[in-house]
């Protein structure tokens, strides 16, 4: 359960299998709009080893972050001297569904899957639209997620509050309840 402190910043971990694109647009967006609250890291179970360029390119052209990211392993996330996460959210259906390392700290999770961009075939724009919907849909369901009152909800009233986020428009069609 998070810590129930006022001042106190959340770690928020978003994972998806490649985190290649959908985790990193999340990490940024959060660190953008969550900074001061929230500190944001992303990782992938089967990670690509380099962020997408669409995705990079959908960040700037909406004025966040896009530098420093790199496609890392949630391996990182589980060794002894990692960040304790507060938050977990899988952002793919396919990370929804693998065994998660064990995360120090019991975080909440949920299940925030949207449809995966990067696999968009077609035109470049309809590539960029796919990125752009994917933005849209995180921003939504980050700017939801920021504005909960953490410290002064329960933990069963925070999970389902993240939980609902997690269906919020743009769901992937395979959503499990928790991560």
């Amino acid at each position: 359960m998070p810590e129930k402190t006022n001042g106190h910043v959340y770690n928020v971990l978003f994972l998806c299998t490649g985190n290649s694109a959908r985790s990193i647009l999340a990490e940024s967006i959060l660190a953008k709009d969550g900074a001061g609250r929230f500190r944001a890291f992303s990782a992938g179970s089967a990670p690509k080893g380099a962020v997408n360029p669409l995705a990079l390119n959908v960040l700037k052209a909406y004025g966040y972050p896009a530098d420093g990211f790199r496609s890392k392993s949630w391996l990182e996330f589980a060794e002894p001297n990692a960040p304790v996460m507060d938050f977990v959210f899988t952002v793919c259906d396919n990370a929804a569904g693998e065994t998660c390392p064990i995360w120090p700290g019991q975080p909440m999770t949920a299940h925030w899957g949207i449809e995966d961009p990067a696999a968009v075939e077609g035109s470049e724009l309809e590539k960029e639209a796919a990125f752009n919907a994917a933005f849209r849909y995180l921003r939504n369901r980050i700017s939801v997620f920021a504005a909960l009152p953490i410290a002064r909800l329960d933990q069963l009233a925070l999970g389902m509050k993240l939980r609902e986020i997690g269906r919020m428009d743009g769901a992937s069609q395979s959503r499990p309840d928790v991560a």
